[in-house]
């Protein structure tokens, strides 16, 4: 116990010294985007919330409806006696807003990227993953044991350079990347990715988590692009733009089968909660539905990115590169001190020595919102 004692006080040390060591903040919702964090009351720009569909009363009282009639808990896996009758609505919603034959509902958006690569890909594979993309994408690769390759962020010809390196020495290909980067809010060029992963029978896999809801009219990243891109695996999550919580993956009937069947992070868990399921169809159908609800979050956004020449974001997410993680942290706290909340990004989050200020936008915010948080920023800079 002493050594495991002290080897956890060195590592925290060690992470303090770098500027890396996190530690939770209690943040209370109190009205909007306002929250209470800290014993202060800060107007909230860090929030994946981007529609407020989580205090939105029509989906509140779909989850508490599905409380009275369904109880609180899955009571089981999946196969065995977790599949309550929401399910099946879910799933079926989220195929037609992919476009897609059938769809797999995971306990989370981490958990389907870790268990969809290892039940599509083994030892004899390759897969093939953004530089950029998610941790759960990098932890599904290794997971899987197939010969993994990074290429080049965003850059079409460094993955197809690794494929004619490595694909015909392997059974089965896999191309993971982010539809929308969750820490810098670029596309990922989809139409190219496709035609390409097509070319050399390998499979894509898109993570859509700040996609839905948010892009291409709400449908997701798959959908941001000239006309829809075929690809065929579209995962994603429900806690970002839906508000609620889980994880997805929308495919071929025959495909999500067999991830039903194999992806051991969806076999071996408890399903969701009814209320938790029920919040995510309610909030799916406001998305299909309210296409100016949708569109806000952008609309900021590039207010924003205007006011300070920034380049025109593609999603709700504008990321500030400071650069070093101990310059990041005092910015936050020079926003806090005028009353915002921007969280910084430090590695591994991101790259060494990108450290930055995410600035997420949502439809709770105003025109006005967005000004002064602007101003705000001006004074740090110069600061």
């Amino acid at each position: 116990m002493k050594s495991l004692e002290g080897y956890a006080t060195e590592k925290l040390a060690e992470l303090a010294r770098r500027d890396l060591r996190r530690s939770s903040h209690v943040t209370e919702r109190c009205g909007g985007m306002w929250v209470m964090r800290n014993g202060r009351r800060l107007l909230s720009f860090s929030s994946n919330d981007y529609l407020q569909l989580s205090i939105h009363p029509t989906v509140c009282a779909a989850a508490a409806a599905a409380i009275q009639r369904y109880g609180t808990g899955g009571g089981g896996s999946y196969l065995m006696t977790g599949n309550h009758p929401l399910y099946t609505e879910l799933e079926e919603r989220l195929a037609a807003i992919k476009g897609t034959e059938a769809a797999c509902v995971f306990g989370s958006g981490y958990l389907a990227n870790a268990g969809i690569t290892g039940a599509l890909c083994g030892r004899d594979d390759l897969v093939l993953v953004d530089e950029l993309a998610h941790a759960s994408m990098w932890s599904g690769a290794r997971l899987s044991g197939a010969a993994t390759h990074v290429y080049r962020h965003n850059d079409v010809d460094d993955l197809a350079r690794l494929l004619r390196e490595h694909r015909a020495a392997h059974a089965r290909a896999l191309v993971l990347t982010e539809g929308v980067f969750s820490m810098d809010g670029d596309l990922a060029p989809l139409p190219a990715l496709a035609k390409l992963a097509a070319g050399f029978d390998a499979w894509l896999l898109s993570d859509d988590a700040h996609g839905l809801g948010v892009v291409g009219g709400g449908r997701g990243s798959a959908f941001a692009h000239d006309a829809a891109v075929q690809v065929p695996l579209q995962m994603g999550t429900l806690s970002k733009a839906v508000g609620s919580y889980g994880g997805y993956v929308c495919a071929s009937r025959a495909v999500i089968e067999l991830i039903k069947n194999r992806a051991r992070s969806f076999v071996y868990s408890t399903s969701l909660p009814p209320a938790t399921v029920a919040a995510a169809i309610a909030a799916l159908d406001l998305i299909v539905r309210d296409a100016e609800l949708v569109a806000r979050p952008i609309a900021l956004a590039r207010r924003f990115a205007a006011r300070l020449a920034l380049p025109e974001p593609a999603g709700a997410i504008v990321p500030l590169v400071v650069g070093d993680a101990r310059s990041a942290v005092a910015a936050q706290q020079r926003l806090e001190e005028e009353g915002f909340l921007v969280v910084a990004i430090r590695p591994p989050t991101v790259p060494a020595g990108t450290a930055r200020l995410r600035v997420t936008f949502s439809s709770g915010h105003d025109e006005g919102d967005v000004d002064v948080l602007a101003d705000a920023m001006r004074r740090v800079a110069a600061a």
